[in-house]
């Protein structure tokens, strides 16, 4: 895996990381297994695969744990680990709420530090900004952290260039993260220039289209019925119908360059930027190996041209 340093005077990380959410929450979770996801981690460790990216919502709580289970002992040098803050359990029906009060991100990065078992982690996240709270507070909590020596940078997620401005003036913003993919494409209107200019990793979210574009889902009924995605737009069954025609499209450019649809996906997210480090998610092995090879693969100008041009999705994305 070749490596870029992670936004100004950052280190140095895999230009691919690894996203953890799937492995305890959202994706068919009666089928979790902590163990392999224990191997999974530490295999993406030994491919180059070293920003590995959780948050304390994720399970809720139990991910951090999987996390700290895989990093321990001599794992966590070799890791650039990130995690997040801002959502907790919704009340009152409410599946997710957001909690942005400076008390709640102070106990919260002790409680993260504990279940991940370190004194500290690589990139605590701002997971979502709470508009009952000026995000200069929150912020300012966060970047308490950094003083405390229990985070060595921060960032922000799903945010406007407005927010990243206000965050700035407060404490350096390191990185920002958002949703980024063949079919979501919102974040090049401006976040990811904005990111560019200023120095600050971008690190997009589901760039496989939660699993879509990887061509690996032709059904709705072939989702497990606990998994979150049966309730998003683009994969009710005609909308999905639809957005085949993209995986088709993709396909053909990974069949024309020796690549997998994952890969030709992924790859097209790096062009993006060399400030760009996309965390897909998985806990299968052959999975994490494929994408960890599209840091390999190379599209030409043409080939990028023809992804560019790919129409919108059929579907909002929630």
């Amino acid at each position: 895996m070749r490596n870029a340093t992670f936004g100004t005077n950052g280190p140095e990380t895999g230009v691919i990381g690894l996203g953890c959410m799937g492995m305890t929450w959202a994706y068919d979770v009666h089928n979790r297994d902590d163990d392999n996801s224990v191997r999974v981690i530490r295999q993406a460790l030994d491919l180059g695969v070293t920003l590995i990216d959780t948050a304390d919502i994720y399970g809720p709580y139990s991910n951090e744990e999987v996390v700290g289970a895989a990093l321990a002992g001599p794992y966590r040098e070799r890791a650039f680990l990130a995690t997040k803050v801002g959502l907790v359990p919704g009340a009152g029906g409410e599946r997710v709420g957001r909690d942005g009060r400076p008390e709640h991100v102070r106990r919260a990065i002790d409680d993260s530090l504990r279940r991940l078992g370190t004194d500290h982690v690589d990139l605590y996240q701002l997971h979502r900004v709470d508009p009952e709270v000026p995000i200069e507070e929150t912020w300012g909590a966060l970047a308490e952290a950094v003083e405390a020596g229990k985070a060595r940078r921060i960032g922000l997620s799903e945010v406007s260039v407005e927010e990243i401005e206000r965050a700035r003036a407060v404490h350096p913003v390191a990185s920002v993260q958002s949703e980024l993919s063949l079919w979501t494409r919102d974040a090049l209107a401006d976040v990811l220039p904005y990111t560019e200019e200023h120095g600050i990793a971008f690190l997009p979210f589901s760039p496989l289209g939660r699993g879509f574009l990887t061509g690996s889902i032709s059904s709705f009924d072939e989702l497990p019925a606990d998994d979150f995605r049966r309730a998003l737009p683009r994969f009710q069954q005609d909308a999905l119908k639809a957005n085949l025609e993209l995986v088709g499209r993709v396909t053909a450019v990974a069949e024309r360059v020796g690549a997998t649809p994952a890969q030709v996906a992924l790859a097209w997210v790096l062009a993006q930027g060399r400030h760009v480090f996309p965390i897909p998610g998985t806990r299968t092995p052959r999975y994490l190996v494929d994408n960890a090879g599209a840091a390999e693969v190379v599209l030409t100008a043409a080939d990028l041209a023809e992804l560019d041009a790919l129409p919108a999705p059929t579907g909002g994305r929630y």
